[in-house]
């Protein structure tokens, strides 16, 4: 038998209001790129000396948070034009129209070119005087050398950089190398490599046609066994294009911003299914929901995630 449970009226226009407040300060997309590329920037702070925070901040606004033409269509991530670029290109309209852009494999490629571009600049150099954790300064300085034409681009660096707190990164002595190698390996492979995502603590790849567990495990250097026991699953079952397939073992709980949130079942979704969504492990979804594994799923029930 199905059973659905109801929530007070006041009780959704309060999440829905909370919701409201929150996305006008904080944006969750923002926030998925910044945990994405952490890593990355951090890398690049160890080896070039530009402040992660910049790295990150820049990132943010010049890609749209990753969802920009040029990001999806040339893997440029900083707006960095031709200039002499003897590479792939792309044409965008910007100041003038159908401008070249750079364009390369992988992120990763983006995030070293637009560290190169800073460091081997004559109009960058004096920033590289100033202290990695001085991301005041560099973004200032980007301004001043003429990195963006829009006036308000220095205080745009700095807004994101505090709201989300990118000035921790500045302080990292360390990475996580499985997300960087996985970012740098992008590049040389003939066949682009699944990139590798960030969520509730712990990294997934979407699924691509004729994907199994252990091309996965080969492909991420991890044993296939252990990603289909991560997920929950039989080593040998089949795997269907655009399935979440984590990399880790799942988290108890969804993430924090699904704190007395509830989510509505729809058609087609299952206790599991609705498990890979939030990187939820499925036993502890039925406990979250004082539910018994034989329970059967309605469309419009509501289940907690945390």
């Amino acid at each position: 038998m199905c059973m659905t449970r109801r929530t007070s009226l006041s009780i959704v226009f309060a999440v829905f209001a909370s919701l409201v407040t929150a996305q006008s300060k904080w944006n969750q997309r923002y926030q998925q790129y910044i945990d994405q590329y952490k890593d990355i920037a951090i890398e690049q702070m160890m080896r070039w000396k530009i402040p992660a925070s910049i790295t990150l901040a820049q990132g943010v606004l010049e890609s749209g948070a990753g969802s920009s033409e040029l990001t999806r269509k040339g893997n440029n991530h900083f707006g960095i034009k031709c200039h002499g670029w003897q590479g792939r290109a792309v044409y965008h309209d910007d100041d003038a129209r159908q401008e070249c852009f750079r364009a390369y494999n992988s992120a990763f490629e983006s995030y070293e070119d637009h560290s190169r571009f800073l460091a081997s600049g004559q109009r960058y150099r004096s920033l590289f005087k100033l202290k990695t954790t001085d991301y005041r300064g560099w973004a200032n300085g980007l301004k001043a050398a003429g990195y963006a034409t829009n006036p308000r681009y220095a205080q745009q660096l700095i807004d994101i950089i505090q709201l989300y707190k990118l000035y921790e990164y500045d302080k990292a002595k360390s990475y996580d190398k499985f997300v960087v190698e996985h970012s740098r390996a992008e590049s040389s492979y003939a066949q682009p490599l699944h990139p590798i995502k960030i969520y509730n603590k712990n990294y997934y790849i979407i699924a691509r046609q004729g994907d199994t567990f252990r091309k996965i495990g080969e492909e991420i250097n991890i044993s296939y066994r252990k990603i289909a026991r991560y997920n929950e699953r039989d080593k040998n079952s089949p795997i269907t294009p655009g399935e979440i397939i984590w990399l880790k073992k799942k988290q108890k709980k969804a993430p924090k911003e699904y704190k007395g949130r509830l989510h509505f079942v729809r058609s087609g979704e299952s206790m599991y299914s609705i498990a890979q969504k939030y990187g939820i492990r499925l036993k502890s979804l039925y406990k979250i929901n004082h539910l018994k594994p034989d329970y059967v799923l309605c469309i419009g029930d509501e289940l907690k995630l945390r």
